[in-house]
């Protein structure tokens, strides 16, 4: 492991004025994308409409690195060029999801962990072979007036800091990826509450597992209001709260901080990010605050696309413009 370069890396993924595709939806999430465009699943469609993503020509102004899934990481565009040489012509890392999606917590009511340690040192270092320079895991966290409980954050951070000292022994920068969720109707203090716990726990841990904090990149949740919220905080609210709970939970070790969108509307994940990044300019805070985010990019694309070869160029200016328009957000500049 290079320390040097683990953090080398973590700041071109987290360089500015960019951020990191999400586009690793394992084969039954990308089932569900394509059904509602009435396109049929199979490993060509699937082929065909993450290609379509990265050839994009502009791709490369807004977008550092790419989340993929293990299929993906191992395709050939219909060219015969594998997926991640194509991505690093336009100098664009390729990343991996390495968890394996999460499960019911045992004797727990609506708390869930994440699985996928089994085996990941091996995975890793074949990952690392096949050309990835990142890794991703996510841990979800749920709230309501009984939830999160310790035992849920303290679980899911161990995992996540297991996930995050393999990555880095094979040579690899982890997104650790803490995702409290938005669905639910609790108020935005609640949110902050639930994240600023969560955080803690995370970085403790990170600690205690000798990951290397220079040689990460934080994937956290915005705090934010519910979905189901009656009065849902505004913008302005969202990003004080944000870049409050960042200050009191994050070390300046950390290169940066790329936000998921996490089921926000489309609009709002843009705005939420440029009010963010304006306080984090004026707070002068020491990490990036990017974005990496999957619907909030592919969703117009994907309706415009619909399978159909002639409507290619059309998705891709529309993932050009709403690229341009996360990467102003990301300057604080929408």
């Amino acid at each position: 492991m290079d320390v040097k370069e683990l953090n080398k890396i973590a700041k071109i993924m987290v360089a500015p004025k960019k951020g990191i595709l999400a586009a690793d939806e394992s084969t039954g999430t990308i089932k569900k994308r394509l059904d509602t465009i009435n396109v049929e699943s199979t490993e060509d469609n699937r082929r065909n409409w993450r290609q379509l993503l990265f050839q994009t020509k502009s791709i490369s102004d807004y977008i550092s690195g790419v989340i993929l899934y293990d299929e993906t990481l191992r395709q050939n565009t219909s060219d015969g060029i594998s997926m991640v040489d194509l991505l690093s012509s336009k100098g664009i890392l390729s990343g991996i999801k390495v968890d394996k999606s999460t499960h019911d917590l045992a004797l727990s009511k609506g708390e869930v962990l994440t699985e996928g340690l089994d085996g990941l040192r091996e995975r890793l270092t074949e990952y690392r072979e096949l050309g990835a320079k990142f890794t991703k895991w996510r841990a979800v966290i749920n709230i309501n007036d009984n939830l999160p409980t310790e035992f849920a954050i303290n679980v899911n951070s161990i995992l996540l800091s297991i996930y995050a000292s393999l990555s880095q022994e094979s040579g690899l920068v982890p997104i650790v990826e803490p995702e409290v969720l938005m669905d639910g109707d609790h108020s935005i203090e609640q949110c902050a509450e639930a994240t600023e716990k969560t955080l803690l726990k995370v970085f403790e841990d990170l600690v205690e597992a000798n990951v290397h904090l220079s040689g990460i990149v934080l994937k956290p949740n915005m705090v934010l209001s519910g979905k189901d919220a009656q009065n849902r905080a505004s913008t302005e609210e969202v990003a004080k709260y944000t870049v409050e709970v960042l200050k009191n939970t994050v070390p300046a070790d950390v290169p940066g901080i790329a936000f998921l969108s996490g089921g926000q509307e489309d609009q709002e994940s843009i705005d939420n990010l440029n009010s963010i990044n304006i306080v984090g300019f004026k707070e002068n805070v020491p990490w990036e605050l990017s974005y990496s985010y999957g619907r909030g990019l592919q969703g117009a694309p994907l309706k415009i696309w619909g399978g159909e070869h002639a409507k290619v160029s059309d998705a891709q200016k529309e993932f050009e413009r709403r690229g341009i328009a996360v990467s102003l957000a990301r300057q604080g500049k929408y």
